[in-house]
């Protein structure tokens, strides 16, 4: 498949394979630190697949030794931070790109190995799902450098590994390897190589795209339902009537079963 998918910034690749775009963070030399106008053009990106039926998982990854180092410092050279706020120049564009991730029709995964820090771990608990290695390393170093989330990490990270663990990770910066994100919920799967995790990512994306692709439409939004904060009784009743006319395959995978 010929990929129009292309980035108007050098600090994104693209590439197909299949029904999968998987988007490469390229900046290696700085480990991947985001900029600004890599999260613009992710977004741009996602939502350039929302009616591309040719497009059914999207995969972000990192190029080099790592995911991503976190927020580009020196971008915050000369920015004055008000009471630990990095402003709009990191904040705006980085909240348009995680209602993207959320919102998209298609399953979202971040495939993580290296390092994942603060900004980074932030894009990547927006996402549907994170594989890793055993070796990366994790972390949240806000209280660090004086900063306060405004990325999600205080809401998105707790609904992972439950509150009381999130503020110790928060709190005192610590390191996690792959294996306790694993553990304690942080991260799906971790696997032993960078190349497993590459197989592994390949093998799961290419059973979600085998499936029907309105269905698991319908399922990100009955899940992003489940984090509105409805009572169970409420919760049960909105999911049984929304209505999601678009499922039009039911009858020929059903007369498929054998």
């Amino acid at each position: 498949m010929s990929n129009k998918y292309l980035s108007q910034t050098d600090y994104l690749l693209t590439n197909i394979n299949e029904q999968i775009l998987t988007i490469t963070l390229n900046r290696p030399d700085a480990l991947n630190a985001l900029r600004p106008e890599m999260l613009d053009g992710i977004r741009n990106l996602i939502k350039e697949t929302e009616n591309d039926k040719n497009i059914s998982v999207i995969v972000i990854e990192g190029a080099g030794r790592a995911f991503s180092a976190g927020v580009d410092l020196k971008v915050l050279q000369g920015i004055d931070p008000k009471a630990g706020k990095i402003g709009d120049v990191f904040d705006k564009p980085a909240e348009l790109t995680w209602n993207t991730i959320r919102k998209s029709r298609c399953p979202v995964i971040a495939k993580v190995h290296g390092a994942c820090f603060t900004g980074a771990l932030e894009m990547a608990l927006h996402c549907d799902f994170i594989f890793t290695t055993i070796d990366t390393k994790f972390g949240d170093t806000h209280a660090k450098f004086g900063l306060r989330p405004t990325w999600g990490m205080s809401q998105t990270l707790s609904q992972a590994v439950g509150v009381r663990l999130a503020k110790e990770i928060s709190y005192s910066a610590r390191i996690i390897s792959g294996v306790e994100a694993v553990k304690i919920g942080l991260a799906n799967r971790a696997e032993e190589s960078k190349d497993d995790l590459d197989s592994l990512v390949e093998k799961i994306s290419s059973k979600i795209s085998s499936n029907s692709q309105e269905s698991i439409k319908a399922f990100k939004d009955l899940y992003n339902l489940s984090q509105d904060g409805l009572g169970m009784d409420d919760a049960l009743k909105a999911e049984l009537e929304k209505e999601y006319p678009d499922i039009k395959d039911t009858n020929e995978r059903l007369s498929e079963f054998k």
